[in-house]
Formats: C-alpha cells, sequence, structure tokens
C-alpha cells in the first residue's frame, strides 16, 4: 500500500487519526441504521473541514473513524464538530431508540479517543532522523 500525499502551496503531507467516539454511559443505541445515518453525517462534517473519512464503523455503543485530514484543521475543532452534528442529526432524524436512552440529551461521552495513524513505525522514523548527518 502506498502512501498518498496531500499537497498544498507550502507543505506535503499524509495526516490521518483513528478516532473512537463512545456512547454517554455506553448505552447501546447505534443501530445499522443509526450508523449509516452517523456515516452520511460524518462525510459531510469531514468533506467541511476539507478532511476525508476514510473508514467508519462500530458497534451498538461506540465507533470507530479513520480520517485523513489537512495540516491546518484542528484535531479537537473537528472532533467537536462531528460529535456535534451527529448528535444533532441522530436526535432529529426519527430515532426514539436514541433519543429515549439518553442522559441530558447527550449521545457522545465527552471524552475520545484520537491516535496518530499511517506512515512509518515510529522506530524507523527515529532511525531515518538519527542516520541524517552520516
Amino acid at each position: 500500500m502506498s502512501i498518498e500525499y496531500r499537497g498544498g502551496r507550502s507543505v506535503v503531507c499524509s495526516l490521518h487519526v483513528h478516532l473512537v467516539f463512545v456512547t454517554k454511559y455506553r448505552r447501546g443505541v447505534l443501530s445499522d441504521r443509526a450508523h449509516e445515518v452517523l456515516r452520511d453525517v460524518f462525510l459531510g462534517v469531514c468533506a467541511e473541514f476539507g478532511a476525508r473519512l476514510k473508514e467508519a464503523n462500530g458497534e451498538d455503543d461506540h465507533v470507530h473513524l479513520l480520517i485523513e485530514y489537512p495540516p491546518t484543521v484542528q484535531l479537537s475543532k473537528l472532533v467537536n464538530s462531528l460529535k456535534g452534528a451527529s448528535s444533532r442529526l441522530l436526535r432529529q432524524h426519527d430515532f426514539p431508540e436514541v433519543a429515549q436512552r439518553l442522559w441530558g440529551g447527550h449521545l457522545w461521552s465527552p471524552s475520545y479517543f484520537a491516535a496518530s495513524c499511517g506512515g512509518a513505525p515510529l522506530e524507523i522514523v527515529k532511525q531515518y532522523i538519527e542516520q541524517q548527518r552520516q
């Protein structure tokens, strides 16, 4: 698998993040239909940020996202938009199973998991940098 680089006026990059959002109190409210709506919402939010949703999936109580994003994006703002828009739209799209089980109107736990991914393993990058002047 080759690395896909994004070029800009003054930057060439390949930035990917693996995000995990967990429902509040890990309530299992995300049906297959809810995951379909979430995927569409996540695609739209990513497009607004100039990012690309590479993959989205999950289970009844959480979602995993793989997103490629430009260096101009502040990750915490992207996360807030993804969580806010998805929560709002699920409540608006006739999902009584979600609305009835929300605590205080919140779908997602306030925390999230984020890990950078893609590219070479850290040890390889470290060795490459160490050997630059040799």
